[in-house]
């Protein structure tokens, strides 16, 4: 059987870098080594484009960049007919067939369709949601006009610019959404940039960090309830995983939660009520295909305490991949290891072009 040639992107300009590295460190480490040639590409934090073939272990520390002997500079061609991966090399180039592109990449740059773009354009298949579904589901304003539209029940809002006036913002979110509520940049993952506010002191440097992140800003109301995640695989055909809870130690699941706090507990699946976790599933695949989406999604939940109701919170198109992120395991849980799950998103990648 001849092998696929697949190309691996990780890295990245967003805040995400890092969990980007921890993220493709799973996948390669999980990969078939029998079913794929496999040509690993890093994008530096300035946008550097390098195709990588010293020792993998290198990348989650993020020394792979100082390893100069076995870097290369290589990119993605956006021309069908010179299609797959140039790389550069002493005044040489070489033009790679690349049969399939999996972008193990988080945040701006990675999940929000201006790579998927670039994909696009060449030719590829590629694992993940295309450009406009990548694009609204990481902008959360856009995202939440389309849960609306679906009939998704979500948490309220108030959206802002960087350049608005804040204490004149602040009366309205006081008024509709009250305390404590949460402040995030419209346009970022893995919690980077959110924060939570009890009064308008608290409220007024939330928005100041956030404008740090992004010029957009989203203000949500806070719900008082279970934090449980749902994993997503499919293309028309998309069906949800097992439902699984986060319980965090500290007062909300930020980045230092999910990445840094090994005592976070993780229950899958989700000790729900069965009505509530079928329901959570199937709002899981609706919002999915709400975005026209394809490959993969984690979609986060509230479960209030009071009243035992659903609230969709967010969806991610590209989760984390990290030997303790919730999509795989999830998967597993529902019977799909690690590396036939990557089998799965690739063949994905592939049927979307036929």
């Amino acid at each position: 059987m001849l092998k696929k040639k697949l190309c691996v992107i990780f890295g990245g300009e967003s805040p995400e870098h890092e969990i980007s590295q921890r993220s493709v460190t799973s996948v390669l480490n999980n990969l078939d080594k029998d079913k794929y040639d496999i040509y690993t590409v890093g994008i530096t934090k300035n946008g550097g484009w390098r195709l990588f073939t010293g020792d993998r272990a290198l990348i989650e520390s993020g020394a792979w960049e100082k390893d100069k002997a076995n870097l290369k500079t290589a990119f993605i061609t956006p021309d069908p007919e010179q299609r797959g991966l140039m790389v550069c090399s002493g005044g040489t180039y070489e033009l790679i067939d690349i049969d399939v592109i999996f972008p193990v990449l988080h945040g701006e740059y990675g999940e929000d369709g201006t790579v998927q773009g670039l994909f696009e354009l060449s030719h590829i298949p590629y694992v993940g949601m295309g450009v406009l579904a990548s694009a609204n589901a990481m902008d959360k304003t856009y995202s939440k006009i389309v849960f609306a539209d679906a009939g998704i029940p979500q948490a309220e809002w108030v959206t802002l610019l960087a350049s608005d006036d804040f204490e004149a913002k602040a009366d309205e979110i006081e008024e509709k959404l009250g305390y404590p509520c949460f402040v995030k940049p419209a346009r970022t993952g893995s919690s980077v940039g959110i924060g939570k506010a009890h009064d308008r002191a608290e409220l007024m440097a939330a928005l100041r960090n956030a404008a740090v992140y992004d010029r957009k800003i989203l203000v949500e109301e806070h719900i008082d309830g279970h934090e449980v995640e749902c994993a997503v695989l499919g293309n028309a055909d998309a069906r949800a995983a097992e439902v699984g809870e986060i319980k965090p130690t500290v007062e909300y699941y930020d980045f230092d939660a999910k990445y840094n706090d090994d005592s976070t507990v993780l229950v899958i699946p989700a000790e729900l009520p069965e009505e509530t976790y079928e329901k959570i599933r199937e709002y899981s695949v609706r919002a999915f295909k709400a975005l026209d989406g394809q490959g993969l999604s984690r979609v986060d939940f509230f479960v209030r305490y009071s009243d035992g109701s659903v609230v969709l919170n967010e969806i991610n198109t590209l989760p984390g991949f990290t030997s303790i992120s919730m999509y795989p395991k999830l998967w597993d849980a529902a019977g799909i290891g690690y590396t036939e799950l990557l089998d799965r998103l690739i063949g994905l990648a592939e049927e979307r072009v036929k």
